[in-house]
């Protein structure tokens, strides 16, 4: 049913005498008892339901000129949900309730990728090409692609996410709040390769570099 619909339903109940909790209940809770009560107040007060103005308090943050600075300061590649809230006087919370709700944006992470000249992507075509031209299918399955990656010993340690409660700042030393870092922590480079039969074992090396020799 159409809100018109219901608008029309809940008028006529009302001057039939009906109360908001028998009409809830006659539309079998297809709309909530306390927009009928809304209503209701609305006919009494103007004589008909007039939805033209939203509920409650007029807005003091979420204005449509609050809105149009925003959506003006979103065509930059990096805007600040604080600083937004500095520029224009309200709070955090308001400037992220226009994005998400008023300009329907989402927040979303910037993502790392290979930063390819014209170059390389040319040379990775002809790469793919020459595969094509010279392998056969059979050829290709005993291609064994390779790499390394160096690992920190200490680990990542994330000064964002990673919080103590305590009292105080000696408190939260005890509970081990001092993360202690070597000026040169060690390192080692892991080795995998993967092919068409499955992944290789782990190969370690906890000193030097895989050079050609080592390879």
């Amino acid at each position: 049913m159409k809100t018109e619909d219901l608008q029309k339903v809940v008028t006529l109940k009302y001057q039939n005498g009906d109360y908001p909790t028998k009409v809830f209940l006659d539309l079998n809770v297809v709309i909530r008892l306390a927009t009928i009560k809304r209503w209701y107040k609305m006919i009494d007060e103007t004589g008909s339901i007039n939805l033209s103005l939203p509920p409650g308090a007029p807005r003091t943050a979420r204005t449509s000129a609050a809105i149009k600075k925003i959506k003006k300061k979103l065509q930059k590649n990096y805007v600040s949900t604080r600083t937004l809230a500095i520029d224009l006087g309200i709070s955090h919370e308001s400037v992220r309730t226009i994005l998400r709700e008023d300009l329907r944006c989402r927040p979303y992470k910037h993502l790392i990728e290979p930063a390819l000249t014209e170059e390389h992507k040319e040379k990775r075509k002809k790469f793919a090409n020459w595969i094509r031209t010279n392998f056969r299918k059979e050829e290709t399955l005993k291609i064994l692609f390779s790499d390394e990656k160096m690992f920190d010993i200490e680990g990542v340690y994330n000064t964002q996410n990673d919080r103590i409660w305590a009292a105080t700042r000696d408190e939260a030393n005890q509970k081990g709040g001092i993360h202690q870092k070597k000026k040169f922590p060690l390192k080692v480079i892991v080795w995998l390769g993967v092919c068409s039969k499955g992944v290789s074992p782990l190969v370690i090396f906890e000193q030097g570099t895989v050079n050609h020799d080592r390879y």
